[in-house]
């Protein structure tokens, strides 16, 4: 990797270590970026889940606040991602890559649509607010453990699922959801990449790159993203996802 694509991998983790703080779905930035750079795709997603887990964490201390309160709640949803994140690995590296190839042309598209309908989504919890749980219960477990298989296999959008889930079931404000998404993404990232750099082929130049960009952007992201407008985020993602789409079928 020459010194210039190094840098678009750093640039490329500071904007995905922002958006994941914020939203979710920095993947949508950087897995592309590394494709298209040559990277074999399946080596490009467990370098990209390795290479996050640094910026999973700035951006789960960056709401440090907010967690205050959660431990119980966190630990107990915590076991869920942690063994969704292991099932997703394990799929990840024992399917066919060729199987990976065409399902990740789906899960984008369908990340993209997440993030679209992102607003409605947003309403809906709103309007279930009165009707939640005030643990969650078993079905946000489950839903939670089947983020979190998603999350190992492919993490971009998984934080859009987790907001939802965790707003639907939870009694709580949306900035202490978001604030527990970002502790559970980073339980999910941190399981799946022990076990990448374990059983997998991981690039290290391209996951020391997305880190040093990642951790940056995950506490800029924490300080800084709620000023950004959330169309404009949502359009950058959109986009870089169809160009994510274009890359994988043609490239």
């Amino acid at each position: 990797m020459t010194g210039w694509e190094l840098a678009a991998v750093c640039a490329a983790g500071v904007v995905a270590g922002a958006i994941n703080a914020v939203v979710g779905s920095g993947s949508l930035i950087t897995f592309p970026t590394l494709v298209a750079l040559g990277v074999d795709p399946v080596t490009a997603n467990v370098s990209n889940t390795v290479g996050l887990v640094p910026g999973s964490f700035s951006a789960a201390y960056g709401y440090r606040t907010e967690l205050q309160g959660q431990r119980d709640r966190l630990l107990r949803l915590g076991a869920a991602s942690a063994l969704g994140a292991l099932i997703g690995g394990i799929l990840l590296l024992f399917l066919d890559p060729d199987v990976f190839e065409i399902v990740v042309v789906v899960l984008i598209a369908l990340a993209c649509v997440l993030v679209m309908t992102q607003p409605r989504l947003n309403a809906w919890v709103a309007a279930r607010r009165e009707q939640a749980h005030p643990h969650g219960g078993p079905a946000l477990w489950l839903g939670v453990l089947g983020a979190g298989v998603y999350g190992g296999y492919f993490g971009a959008a998984q934080g859009v699922l987790l907001i939802g889930l965790l707003g639907i079931f939870l009694d709580d404000g949306l900035q202490r959801v978001n604030a527990a998404k970002n502790v559970l993404a980073l339980i999910v990232n941190a399981v799946a990449a022990a076990f990448f750099v374990v059983a997998a082929d991981v690039d290290w130049q391209a996951a020391a790159g997305v880190a040093a960009g990642a951790v940056a952007g995950g506490f800029l992201g924490a300080r800084l993203g709620r000023r950004i407008p959330a169309p404009v985020l949502r359009a950058v993602i959109v986009c870089v996802g169809i160009v994510a789409i274009v890359v994988l079928v043609y490239g």
